[in-house]
């Protein structure tokens, strides 16, 4: 009974992370637009953050209660489940167009941030100069984001550009809302958020406990998968819909997020121990990148054929970790 509440709890918990980021994203890009300030700004900042806001909770929450297994765990593993799953199966619905500049740049640079956090805890803590140097890249980044977009669009007021700002595929224009309703709508998103956050690493911690796990297995595997749920259920939608050409950018975006804002944000609040157990997973981690950027290189599009490969891939991983 108790293990059949645990996963009641822990489905609550997930419910409230992903809803409670909806309305504090609604809430804070309205009043950003009653404020006059762009929607190119809205979606590179307010938008961003809000959609990595599940994970961003989950990770801070985890380190606070001690439980630095699921902070790494569920970062480096949304990461893994964000390519291998989501994209490999948005991709086996139907091909996946891939942008110039994300092959380039931005894929590059994901694989090369993988490794620097890497190297950062192959110390045996992600400490707080850490987080300033995770937080720098962040806003170099975000410059380059600021840029590019720029130079994609004719005019701001088109709305957010397509590029890697870790929104998903159809993200929709900001809601016309009143400024108390925006308000309320980011008050009640931030306490489902840091509610969410709370009952999901309680529930997931006690199932640890209970099963014999690991909170490392658990971080990577469930809570990585609760957390990515936005990402999965928008993806194989936007595929089945023939609307998924901007997937890949949107993904590889959100990764990059998840590893300069949220562990460098918990970084700088907590530091956070990183089990070198991690290092293996970091470096799949970086091996599903890397195998994305080859499969992107030719055609400039990610395959059926590469799309069930990842899936094999990600099969092959979760047998590892189960050992």
């Amino acid at each position: 009974m108790d293990i059949i509440l645990q996963l009641i709890l822990l489905a609550v918990g997930f419910v409230m992370l992903i809803k409670g980021a909806d309305w504090f994203v609604d809430g804070a890009s309205g009043i950003a637009s009653k404020l006059g300030i762009p929607q190119l700004v809205i979606g590179l900042t307010i938008v961003a953050m809000g959609t990595s806001a599940p994970e961003a909770a989950v990770s801070i929450s985890a380190a606070f209660k001690g439980s630095a297994d699921i902070t790494i765990g569920n970062i480096v593993g949304s990461n893994i489940i964000n390519i291998l799953i989501i994209l490999g199966l948005s991709a086996v619905i139907t091909p996946l167009k891939v942008a110039k500049s994300t092959i380039r740049y931005e894929i590059p640079f994901m694989i090369a941030i993988t490794a620097l956090l890497t190297v950062l805890g192959m110390s045996g803590t992600i400490t707080f100069m850490n987080g300033i140097v995770l937080w720098a890249v962040f806003i170099i980044y975000f410059i380059y984001l600021v840029v590019l977009t720029r130079k994609q669009q004719n005019s701001i007021e088109e709305g957010v550009s397509s590029v890697s700002t870790g929104n998903e595929p159809g993200d929709k224009q900001v809601k016309e809302l009143s400024i108390p309703k925006a308000l309320i709508l980011v008050v009640i998103g931030i306490v489902l958020i840091v509610a969410g956050s709370n009952i999901a690493v309680e529930a997931a911690s006690e199932l640890a406990r209970t099963f014999g796990l690991s909170e490392r297995f658990i971080g990577l595997t469930i809570v990585a998968l609760g957390t990515s749920l936005p990402e999965l259920v928008t993806s194989v939608m936007a595929a089945r819909k023939g609307n998924a050409d901007i997937a890949i950018g949107n993904i590889v975006g959100s990764n990059i997020f998840n590893i300069l804002f949220v562990v460098g944000t918990s970084a700088l609040i907590i530091p956070i121990p990183f089990a070198q157990a991690f290092v293996t997973d970091f470096a799949v981690a970086a091996g599903a990148a890397i195998l994305l950027l080859i499969c992107c290189l030719r055609k400039q599009r990610l395959s059926r054929l590469s799309g069930a490969l990842m899936l094999i891939c990600y099969a092959a991983y979760f047998a590892f970790v189960l050992m």
